[in-house]
């Protein structure tokens, strides 16, 4: 799911265990895991969360019921999007210096009543670790999209506007004009017969569309909707690198251009381990 609620200016106090300038903020729950530590905070805007964890300096807020583990899956996920070669060191450095001046955020909810923040949101029962270790079978773990919008969207489409905006006219916007049979500012019915992105969700507008697409055809790319094609087909129909490198090769040549260190393995929630 995507959100066109991005992001108020904001108080950012930097706290990750692997990668950050700590400011000795006060430790709520170190968790059990080797890389990034819980914390309080009193950032502004975030208030009615109670902790966060610091990715790079990027912040993942919590309300009080979501459950620990689901919060540092998601920074796991988060680390290995930006590090996915896992050396502690951002891969692309223009990407990260354009997050962070962009206030890019993530909060996470357990009831819908809590999706009142000016940023992505990620829900606690969504959150899935256990679909990395079945098989990638059962329910889909939605941090996998979730995180990468908040990437795609305050990162690389403001970093590289021209190539990643999410407006008409861009190299990422043309590539999707010719997926969906056309540039298309309200929804078609029916998409023309060719289309093989095919999202319907009136709700969703242009830029809208553009931050599923590139969700789409990476996460593709990198394997993780190779076995869900029954459940994504009305929306998706390239659901594995061979049929996005075959039918859409102009977003597969963007998403694996090398200069824009997209990553080339798909995270998995242990970052470094």
């Amino acid at each position: 799911m995507y959100l066109s609620r991005f992001f108020l200016p904001l108080l950012i106090f930097f706290s990750c265990a692997a990668c950050n300038k700590d400011k000795t903020p006060t430790v709520i729950e170190p968790g059990n895991d080797p890389n990034f530590t819980i914390v309080a905070h009193t950032d502004a805007g975030y208030t009615n969360t109670n902790r966060k964890v610091v990715v790079f300096d990027i912040p993942i807020y919590a309300y009080a019921e979501v459950e620990d583990s689901k919060l540092l899956h998601a920074a796991n996920i988060m680390a290995q999007y930006l590090d996915n070669d896992e050396d502690g060191i951002v891969d692309n450095a223009t990407l990260l210096e354009t997050l962070t001046s962009n206030n890019a955020a993530l909060f996470m909810w357990k009831r819908e009543s809590q999706i009142n923040i000016n940023a992505q949101d990620l829900g606690n029962d969504e959150t899935i670790p256990a679909w990395h270790t079945n098989g990638q079978t059962g329910r889909f773990d939605a941090a996998l999209e979730e995180v990468f919008h908040v990437i795609t969207h305050s990162g690389y489409a403001k970093a590289y506007p021209t190539v990643f905006g999410e407006n008409a006219g861009t190299t990422l916007t043309d590539a999707m004009d010719i997926a969906r049979g056309g540039r298309f500012t309200s929804i078609p019915n029916p998409y023309p017969a060719d289309a093989w992105y095919t999202y319907d969700d009136e709700t969703c507008t242009y830029d809208c569309m553009a931050a599923e697409y590139i969700y789409w055809a990476m996460t593709s790319i990198l394997g993780a909707q190779s076995n869900r094609l029954d459940e994504i087909e009305q929306e998706w129909q390239l659901n594995t690198l061979a049929k996005v490198q075959a039918q859409d090769p102009a977003v597969y040549e963007l998403l694996t251009d090398p200069q824009y260190k997209f990553p080339t393995v798909l995270p998995d929630g242990t970052y470094r381990r």
